[in-house]
């Protein structure tokens, strides 16, 4: 079971110089970094210390997926954020539950044990609203819906329809930018009632300290889950 490693960057030259360093060769088969075109150094940074470097063509977060999906050769798909939220030491972990037999594991930043230094009092309780909402709705049964940091088979990708632009059109047509897909990969799992299970990870604070998240999201979430509620199989 080979396993990939997709960090997505925009402009993370402070970000990928912490953390990079902390990423052991070893835990993974294949690290891709899929740059948003910085303008501060990182693309060329990251070429530097010798990672694979995708030039994204296309603007969000759910592009940037995308683009690398053709370069991935791992049968299962890490994603991280390199700006510090996401602790590295925490892959090997990662792997070690998938590897139980699960078809996806997210490192839950409200499961007990762990805990979210880059929350503000708005951004907790959103999380725990899209999450508690997708489990009443799809079955779910979550701490934690909404974080980037997670591990599944790649396979999840079509099989979900994940890689359809169709599957977005509702959010993305309200906000006018692309959505990721990380809570429509949580619903769509649960609504298939898939294998997935939480390990506590902590949530640092940004290492440049930019909070990123628009309100505007909040309402593409909400009429992107009520969407799924009636439309999606």
């Amino acid at each position: 079971m080979k396993t990939t490693l997709i960090i997505p960057t925009l402009n993370e030259i402070e970000g990928v110089k912490a953390i990079l360093p902390r990423i052991k060769p070893e835990w993974c088969d294949q690290i891709i970094i899929v740059d948003g075109n910085s303008t501060d150094g990182t693309a060329e940074f990251v070429k530097e210390q010798g990672y694979l470097v995708i030039s994204q063509k296309e603007k969000g977060l759910r592009r940037a997926y995308l683009e690398a999906l053709p370069y991935i050769e791992g049968d299962i798909v890490i994603t991280f954020s390199p700006d510090g939220n996401s602790v590295p030491e925490l892959i090997p972990l990662l792997i070690e539950k998938m590897k139980e037999g699960y078809d996806m594991v997210i490192v839950s930043r409200y499961l007990e044990g762990a805990k979210s230094d880059d929350d503000t009092f708005i951004t907790a309780l959103a999380n725990k609203v899209f999450t508690l909402t997708t489990n009443l709705f799809f079955g779910g049964k979550y701490t934690d819906a909404m974080v980037i940091y997670r591990a599944y088979k790649k396979e999840l990708i079509p099989a979900l329809d994940l890689d359809k632009d169709s599957s977005f059109w509702l959010g993305e047509k309200l906000i006018g930018k692309t959505m990721s897909w990380e809570m429509l990969l949580s619903i769509r799992a649960a609504k298939r009632k898939l294998k997935v299970a939480e390990i506590p990870g902590d949530e640092p604070g940004r290492i440049d300290g930019a909070v990123k998240m628009q309100w505007r999201w909040g309402f593409a979430y909400i009429l992107q889950m009520f969407r799924e509620v009636f439309f999606w199989r």
